[in-house]
């Protein structure tokens, strides 16, 4: 597995214990002073953020229906208003993996929210599905007064389903007094197609997609490709599906997940000619074309000028700075010479302002601030990460591995001795047992390594 890849691997689980690992080991080849990227001065710590009038968060909607399964179809609806406001540069809006966590049907702290996610107004909203038939209540207020600023109810057939979302998405924009370009009036009056029964499955797809953040969960991946597939079944003109479709193949590709890698590439390839021919000039099919490059053909420097493109299309989005992060990194060598990781700290720290408490975010930004030897930095940002997994054995074991590299062992050892014994970390383990060696304490590390054998 490669270093800067670790966000892109494919539990079968949504766990993140595949990702910690190699925090940690980076951690743990610093302590022992075999890493050799050169020094680098700190960046600078920005100073207090106050939320912009203009910034937003759309919280999930909650599910009225009576059928369980349209939770996906709710959620879905919440992710196509999410990004749709993250087409507008005068907008901020925050990434969907930490509005996700703002579960609904639940009583909500708005200030609460406002102050963890930096953002001024929420959204909330509700869907509720039956036959065809749908109505969408949703509302802006702004979460440090609890002022309704606009909300409506939207009573229609299904296949109103577009213009029910855009117009929630102008009339947010409105409310906040945001500038539409347009390009931006442009992509909110698209309708990507014709068909109900194919959009609802598009919908489907995207809550499974989304799910996943940036892990790329295999068995959610799985899942939302298949919904994609039948999506572009019911309507083959139908090109946003197209792009996501290429998106799943060629990350299912990247990772090798099943025995026919090669026949993933080229599905990869053909949803995305698809796109290419329905909607050339669309983001969506722009994104594509980057994972493409990225994931399939690995050129790195083609992936990243398309990646530039779309993050000037996609202002509010956290999941292409993300991407770039990880590309630069690939563009250079691992010995850091290249001069691309200053630049990926930077494009780390954008999407993280998008997106402030996505966990596996602040996972990869603290190991490259780690690998940079930028140590008060990564603490700062595994520091987050304890913030919203509270005793995370990972976590404390990576903070113990940077102590280790600054030379306190002291403090090492004291986050060492708190994690839970009973509670698995290949990653703690892994630590521990750097902590014995840099102590000399040979005869312990052996019979802990029997001990684990065992």
């Amino acid at each position: 597995m490669k270093p800067t890849e670790f966000a892109d691997d494919l539990p079968s689980k949504p766990s993140r214990s595949r990702v910690w690992i190699y925090a940690i080991i980076v951690a743990a080849v610093l302590s022992v002073g075999l890493f050799f990227v050169g020094r680098y001065t700190a960046r600078r710590e920005t100073g207090t953020f106050r939320s912009p009038t203009k910034s937003i968060a759309v919280l999930p909607f909650e599910n009225l229906s009576r059928d369980p399964d349209n939770a996906d179809f709710a959620d879905g609806v919440q992710d196509e208003i999410l990004t749709d406001l993250s087409r507008i540069a005068d907008l901020k809006v925050i990434g969907r993996a930490s509005a996700m966590q703002y579960k609904s049907g639940v009583a909500r702290d708005l200030r609460k929210i406002s102050h963890e996610l930096g953002v001024a107004n929420v959204v909330e909203g509700s869907v509720q599905r039956s036959g065809n038939r749908l109505r969408v209540n949703a509302q802006l207020v702004d979460a440090r007064t609890h002022r309704q600023l606009w909300g409506q109810t939207y009573d229609r057939d299904l296949a109103d389903v577009f213009a029910i979302q855009s117009e929630i998405a102008r009339r947010i924009a409105e409310s906040l007094q945001a500038r539409l370009t347009g390009r931006e009036e442009q992509a909110l009056a698209a309708k990507p197609t014709n068909h109900p029964e194919a959009y609802d499955a598009y919908l489907r797809g995207l809550a499974f997609e989304a799910r996943s953040h940036y892990l790329y969960v295999r068995d959610l991946v799985w899942k939302a490709a298949g919904f994609y597939e039948r999506a572009v079944q019911l309507d083959p003109n139908f090109g946003i599906a197209w792009a996501r479709l290429s998106r799943a193949d060629a990350v299912l590709y990247f990772n090798r997940v099943d025995t026919a890698t090669a026949a993933r590439g080229d599905a990869a390839k053909g949803a995305l000619e698809h796109a290419q021919k329905l909607e050339p000039n669309l983001t969506e099919t722009l994104l594509a074309v980057g994972y493409y490059q990225y994931w399939v053909l690995r050129d790195y420097g083609l992936a990243k000028t398309t990646f530039v493109r779309v993050n000037k299309m996609l202002p509010g989005s956290s999941e292409v700075p993300r991407a770039l992060g990880l590309i630069t990194q690939r563009e250079g060598n691992w010995d850091g010479r290249e001069g691309n990781w200053d630049e990926s700290v930077a494009y780390f720290e954008q999407a993280i302002a998008l997106d402030p408490r996505n966990a596996e975010l602040l996972i990869v930004a603290a190991s490259t601030s780690a690998m940079l030897r930028q140590f008060p930095a990564a603490l700062k940002l595994y520091d987050r990460v304890l913030d919203l997994t509270p005793n995370d054995p990972d976590a404390m074991a990576a903070k113990a591995s940077i102590y280790q590299a600054q030379g306190n062992l002291q403090q090492a050892a004291k986050f060492l001795s708190e994690i839970n014994a009973q509670t698995p970390s290949e990653s703690a383990f892994i630590v521990k047992m750097t902590q014995l060696k840099l102590e000399r304490n040979y005869g312990e590390a052996i019979r802990t390594l029997h001990a684990r054998q065992a």
